[in-house]
């Protein structure tokens, strides 16, 4: 029997009214630049959760010292403590002690770019398993997912490492991705595989193309650009009219990502310092699809 067009529009719309409940549980990705904590309070209210990159470049201290500031003004920080950038465990310990006397309860810890590393981790499970010898002081740990392939490290690796994980993580931040197809693949493949931590999935905001790429060539500026800067061809969906857009990659994964089994938590946007276009972006969005 053929469904009435009515009740096909209305199937199709309820995924979208899911939507509105993951742009409010969102994530701000920042880089720790100087003008950082200014466009943070001018723009984002403290209900929004902001992460602080890490740069091989810069090291550690410019994310410990952001993070500790806005953690002051009353914000939910997540610095990112890439293993790669610890240099052994007494270093561990000390970034630890800094933040949680900061009120610190979140901690985003990937392995990192930094080719060598700083010291004895090569990746992060290592540290996580650290961090449960020191009585486990952060309340929330989150580790990485791949939609897209990684550029170095094989997809069934990266998913395995995520299984690896689990017993030391509390969620997954999956990392970016442009394609619906992919990310709703990858989603029920996690699943599948029985990972079941929460997932906050990894999108780019409404990013200006030249702007994301000025910044996309100044190493060091965090690993969310430089991950960008080694996919070249994803800037053409950038530029290319009809190109890249939050909104249909959203739409596109919406009956995936309000999906119960899929244990979506929220949206972890990469903003690439365009804060107040990012949280512009999203109050249009939450108008526009309602209440939800």
């Amino acid at each position: 029997m053929r469904r009435a067009p009515s009740t096909e529009r209305a199937r199709q719309a309820r995924p979208a009214a899911g939507l509105p409940e993951l742009l409010r549980q969102v994530r701000y990705e920042v880089l720790p630049a100087r003008s950082t904590e200014e466009k943070v309070l001018g723009h984002v209210g403290t209900d929004v959760t902001v992460t602080v990159t890490a740069s091989p470049v810069k090291g550690l201290e410019p994310t410990l010292d952001l993070a500790t500031r806005l953690a002051g003004h009353g914000y939910r920080v997540v610095p990112h403590i890439p293993a790669r950038l610890i240099v052994d465990e007494s270093h561990l310990a000390e970034v630890t002690g800094r933040l949680v006397a900061a009120g610190v309860e979140d901690v985003f810890v990937p392995a990192g770019d930094a080719d060598p590393p700083a010291g004895k981790y090569a990746g992060a499970l290592p540290v996580l398993q650290r961090l449960g010898e020191l009585e486990s002081p952060f309340a929330r740990v989150g580790i990485t997912g791949y939609p897209e392939s990684h550029p170095r490290i094989d997809d069934d690796v990266t998913v395995q490492s995520m299984w690896d994980k689990r017993a030391h993580a509390t969620y997954i931040v999956s990392n970016l991705c442009f394609d619906p197809k992919v990310l709703g693949g990858w989603v029920r493949r996690v699943r599948r595989r029985q990972i079941t931590l929460p997932l906050h999935v990894g999108v780019a905001g409404p990013v200006e193309r030249t702007k994301l790429l000025s910044m996309a060539t100044k190493i060091g500026v965090g690993e969310s650009a430089r991950f960008l800067a080694r996919h070249t061809s994803w800037f053409l969906r950038f530029a290319a009219p009809g190109g890249y857009s939050p909104e249909r990659l959203l739409t596109g994964t919406a009956s995936v990502l309000t999906d119960p089994e899929a244990s979506v938590a929220g949206l972890h946007l990469f903003t690439f310092n365009q804060i107040a276009e990012t949280e512009r972006w999203r109050r249009r969005m939450l108008e526009r699809l309602g209440p939800g």
